[in-house]
């Protein structure tokens, strides 16, 4: 048995460490609350290539990889996981390969029918690399006409959608480093598109580009993203944190 003046010294310890603890969530709770946009039963839509693609399953019958294992996975997980009550859908569309033409031919069954309150779009980067690779000349004006006339369309097809643009990114890595003037070049082209584009239809975008060129001063490309296109773990949850950010500071109320 201690004596009681080591016991109340104990105690008084225990109390002023417990006083000076952050507050930890209870029942779950996230420590950041949702974007203001996901709200009780909105169905989040991500479409684009292999990177919102994800590996995701198409069959139906493995649920828990509908969404695959990218960016999308992580915020929906999150949100899902720390708000049920909320009721919220999500859903990725993003096709492994895919080029902006070949988004717009499937849109109408892989957006418009799917009717969703939001709408993410990450394209470019195999508009950048099957051309390149190929010896092709890349259409800017074309692609740029392309995906006003997409995201005009949208508009009209679903009145009152939240559009959200991510612009592509890439770091140096063995996808790229043979011709890497050349596709950083014609990247940052299409970042350029992007952004013009939100300026016009008033909608946020996502700046990767950025954020994983400060991600490069803590850790080695390859880190972030595995052949300097597609995103490690790593990479993902930048992306997750850096559209959520987007999102929340496009539509704080």
């Amino acid at each position: 048995m201690l004596p009681d003046s080591i016991m109340k010294t104990i105690l008084l310890h225990a109390v002023s460490v417990l006083l000076v603890l952050p507050a930890l969530p209870c029942h779950g709770q996230a420590a950041d609350v949702p974007p203001a946009i996901f709200h009780e039963g909105v169905r989040v839509l991500f479409q684009g290539d292999s990177i919102t693609d994800g590996g995701r399953d198409r069959s139906g019958r493995y649920q828990d990889h509908a969404l695959g294992h990218g960016y999308p996975y992580i915020i929906a997980a999150n949100y899902g996981g720390h708000f049920p009550e909320r009721k919220l859908s999500f859903l990725n569309r993003g096709v492994s390969g895919n080029k902006l033409a070949d988004m717009i031919g499937r849109w109408g069954g892989d957006a418009i029918a799917l009717k969703p309150d939001v709408i993410s779009i990450l394209i470019g980067v195999n508009d950048v690399w099957h051309n390149i690779e190929g010896g092709r000349q890349i259409n800017f004006p074309e692609i740029e006409a392309a995906y006003d006339k997409l995201l005009t369309d949208t508009a009209a097809a679903l009145p009152g959608v939240k559009v959200v643009l991510c612009e592509p990114f890439l770091l140096r890595g063995k996808a790229n480093e043979k011709k890497w003037n050349e596709w950083d070049a014609a990247v940052k082209q299409i970042q350029q598109i992007v952004g013009r584009l939100g300026e016009k239809h008033k909608v946020p975008v996502v700046r990767f580009q950025k954020l994983f060129d400060e991600a490069c001063k803590r850790a080695p490309a390859e880190y972030w993203l595995f052949d300097g296109v597609h995103p490690f773990f790593a990479g993902n949850q930048l992306m997750a944190d850096e559209w959520v950010r987007t999102v929340k500071a496009a539509w704080p109320e």
